[in-house]
């Protein structure tokens, strides 16, 4: 063993136990690790820093992109909202949707952004199901872990293996390659899982994850049975009026919110401000204070048509329909002016709803009444209205946004665009004749060009740490492969595993994987494995895909501990679990997963 190798292996142990204390974060580690490298003459800046130009971490990069893309657009969020529809009262159907739902997302974004997607679902499934999340936390968990398995950019130790495959002077893997294995480990996890929920016991929702919703609000302002939905007949004579000049709340105690109109072959939200103007086959959605007779005359001198209306006051429209909490500061400029002097709807296009003065909430006509310091204001409206209203800090302060707010896709109209925009990047994937990363690239400008991201939005959606951490740990395996370190590994394995064929070399392959992924991420597991899976493959004149393949599994199999995925690590307080609970299961699970990969890679990965 050189003084260069014991260097390099110290400073990986350093990196390792720098990883485990958590004293130092995994990004500055990886910086550390390549200004070592080079100041210590080991490699030269160029080959130390080439990870900042590895294809693979702009295609990491592109997929954060284009996840975000898919959440922005809603399609991530409608996907939750189908499976709590899709799931009623059944906790055996919510998990094995919640699983297949998650793997299917995590086949195309960053598992990472599916599980912060799903937690606020999973523990609005769990309140309303009166059970306690943890049954259901760790199904979210594992199923994102196995999402790894879904497909070749699923997660970035699969194209860490791909790259090696490719410097090695293989032709990488096919875009769905991994997906068989996925496919079988997905079925088996399931069925563990809908076994192993029974010994995630635990309390039920704790109070500190509930927020104040659309359904507190509405009970605290009593707007309940105010609401309705009416559509404007052909002959009604709103159309072509402004709402302004048919002052309907002074008519009919009518004030509308909200208006749904067609656009493209479908129906959208838009917001109800003073100058709007009606149209034919408009959708209005109004507060309405007045009675039965009252709500008749008013339909009936306007000719609309009630529609059925879902929900308590529009608590189904939250995604497109906002509401939030307003106060007033002192030296705001409407106190003692009313809500018609102010002209609020014109300036601000959102609707005051309600008042709450003292701890109660106002009845009657609440358009003349004078605001007084110490009121709360119920604005409905715009989710971007209401944001903007944020800024207006010479008059207000937003007090409240309710726990819809994190469900708002801002580019929910262009969810098509997104969804053809993946559509394309997976055939241009598939066909192979466009390199992985160019493909993720047309597919990110695309969604652009359609606005279903902005350029801001993409910058911030790219994990950065992720890609720092990949590009530290890069120089290790070269480092490695130059100073005898792989061969080193190598011959160890060769020694134990060598002579019992090489699918007990798989298992050794998968069992130093596993037992890396304890300390250090599955990410950094993969740029340290996959030289040396590929090396052993040579080393015993056989096919390097199985033996790569057997890295990539194994490395998305971070199921033992709760740091051993960032997955996990989310799930760990919303679950309410511990060390251990991630052992009793984990780890049962990792042998399931380890036993099927080694029979199954070489049947479809043949030696």
């Amino acid at each position: 063993m050189t003084n260069e190798l014991i260097w390099v292996l110290l400073l990986l142990l350093l990196a390792v136990f720098l990883f485990i204390t958590g004293k130092v974060r995994m990004d500055v580690v990886a910086l550390l690790v390549i200004i070592a490298f080079v100041l210590s003459g080991t490699l030269t800046l160029t080959e130390a820093t080439a990870g900042f130009s590895d294809p693979n971490v702009l295609l990491i990069a592109a997929l954060f992109v284009i996840g975000e893309g898919l959440v922005r657009t809603g399609i991530a969020y409608q996907m939750g909202e189908w499976l709590m529809r899709a799931a009623g009262q059944s906790e055996t159907r919510m998990l094995i949707l919640l699983m297949l739902t998650v793997a299917a997302l995590g086949a195309f974004m960053s598992s990472t952004g599916v599980v912060a997607i799903f937690i606020p679902v999973v523990l609005s499934v769990a309140a309303r199901m009166k059970t306690s999340p943890a049954r259901l936390m760790m199904p979210l968990s594992f199923a994102a872990l196995i999402s790894g398995m879904m497909s070749l950019v699923a997660t970035p130790p699969n194209m860490v293996v791909n790259s090696e495959l490719v410097r090695d002077g293989a032709r990488g893997f096919g875009f769905f390659a991994v997906t068989p294995v996925g496919v079988v480990v997905l079925v088996m996890g399931i069925g563990y899982m809908l076994a192993a929920r029974f010994w995630l016991n635990g309390d039920p929702v704790h109070e500190q994850w509930k927020r104040r919703t659309f359904l507190d609000l509405i009970r605290d302002y009593k707007l309940s049975g105010r609401a309705r939905r009416l559509a404007l007949r052909p002959d009604s004579p709103l159309i072509g009026q402004r709402l302004d000049d048919l002052r309907l709340r002074d008519r009919y105690g009518a004030n509308v919110v909200g208006i749904e109109r067609w656009r493209k072959f479908r129906r959208v939200m838009i917001s109800a401000g003073g100058n709007t103007e009606l149209k034919q086959r408009d959708v209005l959605l109004v507060d309405i204070s007045a009675n039965e007779a009252g709500l008749r005359r008013f339909c009936g001198e306007q000719l609309l048509e009630p529609m059925i209306l879902r929900g308590e006051y529009f608590s189904e429209q939250a995604r497109d329909v906002g509401m939030a909490e307003v106060s007033l500061i002192p030296d705001s400029e409407l106190l003692g002016k009313s809500l018609r002097e102010v002209g609020f709807r014109s300036r601000y296009g959102l609707n005051v709803v309600g008042i709450r003065r003292n701890g109660e909430a106002m009845a009657g006509k609440l358009i003349d009444e004078e605001l007084r310091l110490g009121d709360i204001l119920l604005v409905i409206g715009d989710w971007k209205l209401i944001r903007q209203l944020q800024s207006q800090k010479q008059n207000f302060i937003v007090l409240n946004l309710p726990a819809e707010v994190d469900d708002v896709a801002p580019a929910v109209s262009q969810a098509p665009h997104a969804l053809f925009c993946l559509a394309l990047m997976v055939a241009m994937m598939l066909i192979d004749q466009i390199p992985n990363p160019v493909a993720a690239l047309i597919a990110c400008i695309l969604m652009g060009k359609f606005r279903c991201i902005d350029m801001e939005s993409a910058y911030r959606a790219i994990h950065w740490p992720s890609l720092i951490l990949i590009v530290g740990m890069m120089p290790f395996a070269l480092a490695l492969q130059r100073t005898g370190g792989v061969d080193l590994v190598v011959r160890l394995l060769m020694d134990i595993s060598g002579g019992a064929g090489a699918h007990m070399m798989l298992l050794s392959l998968f069992v130093l994987c596993a037992v890396v992924g304890l300390f250090i991420s599955n990410t950094a597991t993969a740029v340290l494995m996959a030289p040396i899976a590929v090396a052993a493959a040579r080393e015993m004149s056989l096919s390097p895909y199985p033996f790569a393949m057997i890295v990539a599994i194994a490395a998305s199999s971070a199921f033992m501990t709760p740091v051993s995925s960032p997955v996990n690590t989310l799930v760990l307080g919303p679950g309410g679990y511990t060390f251990s609970d991630f052992l009793r299961l984990g780890v049962p699970f990792t042998l399931l997963v380890m036993t099927v990969s080694v029979l199954l890679v070489p049947v479809l990965f043949p030696f």
